[in-house]
């Protein structure tokens, strides 16, 4: 990977094992340190593989995928999992909290499986008031359970628990979905002034092309990824 780059795809390939009926290559594809990229998308058009092949989560069948200066195709599934909680902060669309779980102990989730991040944050309990205060939070809400809260405050938990550690890379599945557009806008202002004070690059991925003057660059999904599908 060239210097400067968080992320570079050549000539990846995904198929699904057994599943014959959907397939994903991505020719280039490349983010530098510190961008903020979106991509845009319909439903179904492979926005979610992409990510999911960016996060290790799986692993292409062939070509060149690096981030942070990684190859993942060199990884195993153990330390691609490792190398992902070291090294990036995940987005969900649906926040993933765990609903029993204090906002402290979501947003202090990444911290227990990855010891580096944890270094990087020598007093989490000012971190996660820090963090809380920067997306808007009340501190009160702190010790309270994940489920009790709106869908803009887990959205902001899960902006947090993203971002605690500072991860180089920060990767967001549709994160605005559920908020009308007075409220993206405010849950976009939170998230691009925390990532600048992280110093994690940003890539976006959403429906809404209402949403990319805010980025450094948008690119249509079909434009970077060939999918193919098959009936059965």
């Amino acid at each position: 990977m060239a210097d400067g780059g968080i992320l570079s795809m050549t000539d990846v390939t995904f198929r699904w094992p057994g599943r014959p009926g959907f397939a994903l290559t991505v020719p280039a594809f490349a983010m530098a340190k510190g961008d903020a990229v979106m991509i845009v998308g319909d439903s179904g058009s492979g926005k979610s593989t992409l990510l999911s092949l960016i996060c290790g989560t799986l692993r292409a069948a062939s070509g060149s995928l690096h981030v942070a200066g990684t190859d993942l195709g060199r990884l195993s599934a153990a330390e691609r999992d490792r190398f992902r909680a070291d090294r990036i902060g995940v987005i969900f669309q649906q926040f993933n909290l765990l609903p029993y779980g204090s906002v402290r102990d979501n947003i202090l989730l990444p911290l227990v499986f990855s010891p580096k991040r944890r270094g990087r944050a020598t007093d989490v309990d000012a971190e996660v008031l820090r963090l809380c205060t920067a997306m808007g939070l009340e501190p009160e809400v702190i010790g309270m359970s994940a489920g009790r809260l709106s869908v803009g405050q887990q959205q902001r938990v899960a902006v947090a628990r993203a971002l605690i550690g500072q991860p180089e890379l920060v990767v967001a599945d549709e994160p605005t979905s559920a908020l009308d557009q007075r409220a993206q806008t405010g849950f976009l202002d939170l998230l691009f002034e925390q990532m600048q004070v992280a110093g994690s690059s940003l890539l976006l991925v959403s429906h809404d092309t209402r949403l990319g003057r805010r980025f450094d660059r948008v690119e249509r999904i079909e434009e970077i990824a060939l999918t193919e599908r098959k009936a059965a």
